[in-house]
């Protein structure tokens, strides 16, 4: 194996989680950042929660009320013309 080519491996990488948890692993990196861990997973405590840091579960149920209100209006319109027609 080439000595020059693999990144330097830390055994003290602090894992930090949006939680509070903090541990400590190996990796090559100095400090990890995460935004679910074990102590906050669904699976292993068992609640059921939406972890959504970036809005997206926001973003499609607007998307969706925005389709709803299009369809209706399209009804409405097709009304209106069946009416006059």
């Amino acid at each position: 194996m080439k000595s020059a080519i693999h990144p330097a491996y830390n055994s003290d990488t602090k894992v930090s989680c949006a939680c509070g948890n903090q541990f400590t692993t190996g990796s090559t990196l100095e400090k990890i950042d995460v935004e679910v861990c074990s102590q906050c997973h669904p699976f292993f405590t068992g609640q059921h929660k939406f972890v959504d840091t970036r809005g997206r579960i926001d973003k499609f149920n607007k998307r969706v009320e925005q389709g709803k209100e299009y369809l209706t209006k399209k009804e409405e319109k097709k009304a209106t013309i069946k009416k006059k027609g």
